[in-house]
């Protein structure tokens, strides 16, 4: 089989292009350049990736091909995270790159070159059920990353391949050791890859200056409790970088881009919510109106939930489900699918 594997430079998915190599396959190497990335930095794009990936597909002895897709990247997931960021919402860019970049323009690049299968270096596991392929979660439950693959088209199931499903990080870098690749224990990339220094805010200000206008903090009772330089880069449950000394743990609850005002509390149980609204839903299967479980944070808990059309509803609350954010929905190990969420409302009890 002829596979194309996303090599990002990173160990995981320099593994998988071993792998499958190993295995016999015809293997193609693909390189994603999806923006300009400071020489150095800890993108997952930059030159430097870029070198890495090349140097690991010379080893393999399989082809490689950097794609220039700058342009489609900006539009679907800069724009995105940015109108979704000045809406008051916090975006989830890696979902969006998976759903609108990696399995949409990828995979076409891909079949032009002739491929039969894309895969990559998420962990995650593809398999086969009577109702044709799906996802589920990872044999390393620690490194399980199905939460950000539920915008997967679900016809791009068919075709993706995912190596690393039943190893553990140990054991990728092990194998990457054994095989001498140069990347072996090179650390993962942690930050939003075309925000490499973590500060979404400054980012913001940068693309557009009036996200930056200073606000007001405001607390439950209306008072203004302090200033802000923009609340566009706010989250929902958000606790550091406040800047404020209220005698107990400050949250943000609430954000109105708007107005510049960032509502806030000390009592947690306002960021308790039993419900929320969907929107941009994508189904890999039916959801059963019993047995589902969701969550709505990649290392959050799963709670039982039912939905309904675009609401959800949550049999035990969640805490700080925030607006722009990935609800994604599971029964048992088998991804379901999912949807961003939209306005959420208060837990309330029976």
């Amino acid at each position: 089989m002829r596979i194309a594997v996303a090599m990002s430079g990173g160990v995981d998915s320099s593994v998988a292009a071993a792998l499958l190599t190993a295995e016999g396959h015809e293997v193609v190497g693909l390189f994603m350049k999806l923006h300009d990335a400071p020489p150095g930095s800890a993108s997952c794009c930059g030159l430097d990736e870029a070198a890495d990936a090349r140097a690991v597909a010379h080893q393999l002895g399989i082809p490689f091909f950097a794609l220039d897709l700058r342009d489609p990247f900006r539009r679907a997931v800069v724009d995105d995270l940015i109108g979704a960021y000045a809406a008051g919402r916090t975006p989830n860019p890696c979902v969006r790159c998976n759903g609108q970049i990696k399995f949409r323009v990828l995979r076409d690049q891909a079949r032009q070159l002739g491929c039969d299968a894309l895969a990559t270096g998420h962990y995650a596991r593809r398999v086969d059920t009577a109702d044709g392929p799906a996802l589920a979660v990872a044999a390393d439950t620690s490194r399980d990353q199905t939460y950000f693959l539920w915008s997967t088209p679900p016809d791009a199931l068919a075709d993706l391949l995912l190596p690393l499903g039943d190893l553990t990080k140990a054991n990728v870098r092990e194998r990457a050791r054994t095989l001498g690749l140069p990347n072996a224990d090179k650390p993962d990339s942690q930050e939003i890859c075309f925000i490499p220094d973590g500060d979404v805010a400054a980012f913001l200000r940068r693309e557009r200056p009036e996200l930056g206008n200073p606000g007001t903090y405001v607390g439950d009772d209306g008072s203004v409790l302090g200033q802000h330089g923009g609340a566009a880069g706010h989250t929902v449950g958000q606790r550091r970088g406040l800047g404020l000394a209220l005698g107990s743990p400050t949250y943000v609850r609430d954000i109105d881009t708007e107005r510049g005002v960032v509502h806030v509390t000390t009592d947690p149980r306002r960021l308790l919510h039993g419900a929320f609204g969907l929107r941009d839903v994508v189904r890999h299967a039916p959801f059963p109106e019993d047995g589902l479980s969701v969550r709505v944070r990649h290392r959050g808990q799963r709670v039982p939930a039912r939905v309904q059309g675009d609401r959800v509803t949550l049999l035990s609350p969640l805490r700080g489900v925030t607006p722009g954010q990935s609800a994604v929905f599971y029964e048992g190990d088998r991804l379901l699918g999912g949807g961003v969420v939209t306005q959420a409302s208060p837990w309330t009890e029976a």
